[in-house]
């Protein structure tokens, strides 16, 4: 026997014991809830023949037989929640086999040569990762061929989802930057896993680790009555106490099915599966980079880019060409892609973007007036320079709140939206208030004024750095009001964010929020950024790697961050002021807003 199918025999013979073990837990757990029953049973026929005479005997049978019962109620109650608790459901975009003929005939010859069961349907999720996922639970709903794609090898629909094999979901990032040939190899592994899954003990204890973690959920689900919390209460802590004894051998279990398809898998294009795993590595770095740079702009817009997958080849091809060690991946690109195995790769892409922007910040599930899709060839337009005029108009909105005149000199009218005024608010003298004083403005003002009489002595540093400290809160609440009032009050009686799941979207928030100091930083740098495409005729861009990009005569403008912290932490204009003139931006002059 070879190294490899000693190995896969040696995972599947521990997955299968671990699985055992389970299952025990399970059988001892029937076992205490039916020992009462048991006892009373005995109790009652020795009684009614004769062999258990006496008061003593008499009392045990009155005590023993409702505490029997009750048990049995309360086993079944907690069978009933298990076995009705729905499991989690991946949210993925399902592709039927007509979709896609091509990418199901090559799934189903990889599962040939590994000698397994085929997977049931294949379904894409955007993000870099591919797994088995098995939905045969009947709260799950029944088998649709044009949703699910469930097709047997004969192209037949499967008939009974009990018996069908787990989904197979695959990255979307994947078909689209990967070759045919290494996305053939990245899913060996994961296909081969279909082998150990068909194994009636292990899937038998899946089925029961899936319904405890179900019932657990369910359990800690907010309720409305208090009769029903209580129940539930009792229900959650023995579907918990079942599930911290099953918690270690279920890993296990799934240590010993990824040992045993690895092992199985290593027959088959092994050679390739080394080289692909070095593109798994770049999608991953490239799809982060895309997401949190590109995406996450347009999302905060209400805009969604509708082609995010062919985005991050692009973005990819520009990471190899800066990335010397990624140089020889460009020479790939000639070779045929997986999503040419997609019918519609067009179609596949929108429904992935739209899953995309729902999973990482939590938008809508259909498109609307506020929630439009963006092409590639409009996102410098519709997204950039839109974004940075509503960033420099909320800038100047929490100027007029602190009543910040004009800089002197400006060609703009009282209040008008330049970016010296911003320049001379961080850097020049505390200006006395201008007229009433709005409530909670008074405070401020009153504070910059003793800060300014007790730093008279000070660099005008410090002037600058409490300025600057008072404009980033302005503007992180006056962010946050805006958020409340997009996300309005959550509608009663509304379903489950996703299918399969029921808490809140996003499930997986791309970045932590942004403090204040970051916050000022993309204002006044949206700010120099409207003032260059006003005054000196630059126009918006998009890098594929960082987002938004400026551009001035054709060419990207130099990042502006170290120039702009400078002038937020240390109160020094004077590397912004020599960048702007070097450009020929004209700080002065008036800035159109949105």
């Amino acid at each position: 026997m070879s190294g490899s199918g000693r190995g896969a025999d040696t995972g599947a013979r521990s997955a299968r014991s671990h699985a055992l073990a389970v299952l025990r837990i399970r059988s001892r757990a029937l076992a205490v809830a039916l020992l009462p029953a048991a006892v009373a049973v005995v109790l009652l026929v020795g009684g009614s023949t004769g062999h258990l005479p006496g008061a003593g005997w008499d009392l045990a049978r009155r005590f023993l037989t409702p505490v029997a019962v009750l048990v049995l109620l309360a086993a079944a109650g907690v069978a009933l929640v298990v076995a009705r608790a729905r499991p989690a459901m991946s949210p993925t975009v399902p592709v039927a086999e007509e979709a896609a003929p091509d990418l199901y005939r090559m799934v189903r010859d990889l599962a040939d040569r590994l000698d397994v069961p085929a997977p049931s349907a294949i379904a894409l999720t955007p993000d870099c990762d591919s797994w088995l996922e098995d939905r045969t639970h009947p709260a799950h709903g029944p088998p649709s061929a044009e949703e699910h794609g469930d097709m047997a090898a004969g192209g037949h629909p499967v008939r009974g989802r009990t018996a069908a094999a787990p989904v197979l979901v695959i990255g979307s990032p994947f078909l689209w930057w990967m070759r045919v040939g290494e996305l053939r190899a990245v899913l060996a592994p994961v296909v081969a896993g279909t082998g150990p899954s068909a194994h009636p003990d292990i899937a038998a204890a899946r089925r029961f680790v899936r319904g405890l973690d179900a019932a657990v959920a369910v359990t800690s689900a907010p309720r409305r009555g208090p009769v029903a919390r209580g129940v539930l209460a009792g229900v959650g802590r023995v579907t918990r106490l079942l599930l911290r004894g099953c918690r270690g051998h279920a890993a296990e279990m799934e240590r010993g099915v990824a040992a045993a398809a690895a092992d199985r898998a290593q027959a088959v294009d092994y050679g390739p599966r080394i080289v692909a795993q070095e593109q798994v590595g770049l999608a991953y770095a490239g799809w982060d980079r895309l997401l949190t740079r590109v995406a996450l702009p347009a999302w905060r817009m209400g805009r969604w880019p509708s082609r995010l997958n062919a985005g991050v080849v692009a973005a990819l091809t520009e990471l190899s060409r800066r990335d010397r060690l990624a140089e020889g991946f460009t020479s790939r690109l000639g070779e045929r892609p997986a999503c040419d195995l997609l019918e519609e790769p067009g179609a596949v892409d929108e429904a992935a973007s739209l899953l995309a922007a729902r999973l990482f910040h939590g938008g809508p599930a259909e498109r609307g007036p506020d929630w439009s899709p963006v092409h590639w060839g409009d996102y410098p337009d519709e997204v950039v320079d839109r974004k940075w005029r509503t960033d420099a108009a909320r800038l100047h909105r929490v100027l007029d709140a602190l009543h910040v005149p004009p800089a002197p000199g400006g060609t703009a009218p009282p209040g008008g939206p330049t970016l010296s005024r911003v320049l001379t608010h961080l850097t020049g003298a505390p200006p006395p208030p201008a007229g009433p004083v709005p409530p909670g403005a008074a405070e401020d003002a009153a504070a910059d004024a003793a800060d300014a009489a007790d730093a008279a002595d000070a660099a005008d540093a410090a002037v600058a750095t409490d300025r600057s400290a008072a404009l980033a809160a302005r503007l992180t609440a006056e962010l946050a009001r805006e958020e409340a009032a997009a996300a309005g009050p959550a509608p009663q009686g509304a379903e489950p964010a996703l299918p399969g799941d029921g808490g809140e979207l996003p499930l997986f928030p791309l970045q932590p929020p942004r403090t204040g100091r970051d916050l000022l930083a993309d204002h006044i740098a949206a700010m120099v950024c409207c003032a260059a495409m006003d005054t000196a005729g630059a126009t918006p861009g998009l890098d594929w790697l960082d987002g938004p990009a400026l551009l001035l005569g054709g060419a990207r403008v130099p990042d502006l961050s170290p120039q702009v912290m400078a002038l937020i932490e240390d109160g020094d204009p004077s590397a912004l002021g020599q960048w702007l003139t070097r450009q020929g931006i004209r700080p002065e002059k008036p800035v159109r807003l949105v």
